[in-house]
């Protein structure tokens, strides 16, 4: 028998959109076990899980680029720019919870999970048996591949799961690596302090598409041929331990079965869209 992890309160945040840059309340409450992580959208309850991906873009000018952020969707309801979120749940080993948002995209802060996880401590878990909860093992390593990135998940023997994640980036930030040993305690003090960045050519361009026009250096990472612009990074690899953040919250949408995996996973030069395609393997691997 495993154990499932949920709230042990409402947990309520607001803050403003990423990419819309339209303010909204999000709100976080326990939920049974067994229950999962669910949105509610639509007028019901949506499972955070990669069959519930949107399969439309929130950001028009995203349609011709591979996933920029990940969003959940039911009919014509979508909540977007979810990754961060359901990184800090993961993070937190939380099993079960249920979210909503009264805006479309959940909020932003400083760009890292550090503000969830902070609200989550704060009001604290509660673990219960969970007699539908097992350790798993897959039959055999995945692999999901475009190019020069990659994201490989290999079965062990020993118990829990490990995540690494291998950067490739122009210089200044040249190649960095970042790994997380799935514990919690961890999670919160080396992966969710890491914030979302942006080269400053790739700022420039989103803001000539619209975007991050609420937005200056000193609120999100920009980093230019000389470091960060306006800002300080918090950690020498923050950039690595972001896309491992990223990578943490887009596998949740594996599923619950995620939670009793026995594997080891490295990510090397991959986006949202790889994995969501690691995802959708995955679960599929483990259905």
């Amino acid at each position: 028998m495993s154990v499932s992890r949920t709230l042990a309160g409402l947990v309520s945040l607001s803050g403003t959109g990423l990419f819309t840059g339209i303010s909204g309340t999000l709100t976080l409450e326990p939920a049974a076990p067994g229950d999962g992580i669910g949105l509610l959208l639509n007028g019901g309850r949506v499972r955070a899980t990669i069959e519930n991906l949107a399969t439309r873009t929130l950001i028009p000018a995203f349609s011709q680029f591979p996933a920029r952020h990940t969003c959940i969707g039911a009919g014509d309801s979508m909540l977007a720019t979810v990754e961060h979120l359901l990184s800090a749940l993961s993070g937190l080993g939380i099993t079960d919870a249920t979210l909503s948002c009264t805006g479309p995209e959940t909020p932003i802060f400083d760009g890292s999970s550090a503000p969830f996880v902070e609200a989550i401590r704060a009001v604290g878990t509660v673990d219960r048996p969970n007699p539908e909860g097992a350790s798993i093992a897959l039959a055999e390593p995945i692999r999901v591949q475009n190019g020069d990135a990659s994201i490989v998940i290999t079965p062990r023997q020993a118990r829990g799961i490990s995540y690494t994640y291998n950067l490739a980036y122009p210089a200044p930030i040249g190649e960095q690596s970042a790994r997380w040993n799935g514990e919690p305690d961890a999670y919160a003090s080396e992966i969710a302090p890491a914030r979302t960045f942006s080269l400053e050519q790739e700022a420039r361009l989103m803001q000539s598409l619209g975007l991050f026009k609420h937005l200056t250096p000193r609120e999100m990472l920009v980093i230019g041929p000389s470091g960060p612009i306006d800002n300080a990074l918090r950690f020498p690899d923050e950039p690595a331990r972001h896309k491992l953040l990223d990578l943490i919250g887009d596998l949740s949408l594996t599923g619950p079965a995620l939670s009793g995996l026995n594997a080891d996973i490295v990510a090397t030069r991959s986006g949202h869209a790889l994995a969501h395609d690691a995802a959708r393997s995955l679960a599929s691997a483990l259905a």
